[in-house]
């Protein structure tokens, strides 16, 4: 099983990696996106941050602190749940797979430290 969600690991941090740097950067589809669901622009660079030590813990717990894992992937998919909650409260579903993708890999990334 961790032969399947290791990768997953490694996927999610590299995905949330390139949606960090556009949350940094203010592109113009995240902050599309964000006013759709009623994300003030002000926000998303803290939002991209938050991203940032998911990120980073995820790696800590791959280099073997994997308690600091386990919080950053519970980090990622409570993160995730409230942008899919977002998207539900707002009625924008034509993009909700974005955010449910991204709630599946951290998802994915918690069963692994789980696991091992």
């Amino acid at each position: 099983m961790t032969a399947v969600l290791l990768p997953l690991t490694i996927v999610c941090m590299v995905a949330n990696a390139f949606v960090m740097v556009a949350d940094l950067a203010r592109a113009k589809f995240v902050l599309a996106n964000s006013a759709e669901v009623g994300v003030k622009p002000e926000l998303i660079p803290y939002l991209g941050l938050l991203k940032a030590a998911g990120i980073a813990g995820l790696a800590i717990g791959l280099a073997g602190i994997t308690p600091l894992g386990v919080a950053a992937a519970v980090g990622l998919v409570l993160f995730y749940l409230c942008a899919v909650d977002a998207h539900v409260r707002a009625s924008v579903y034509y993009n909700i797979a974005f955010p449910l993708l991204y709630l599946a890999l951290a998802a994915s990334a918690l069963a692994y430290f789980l696991a091992g």
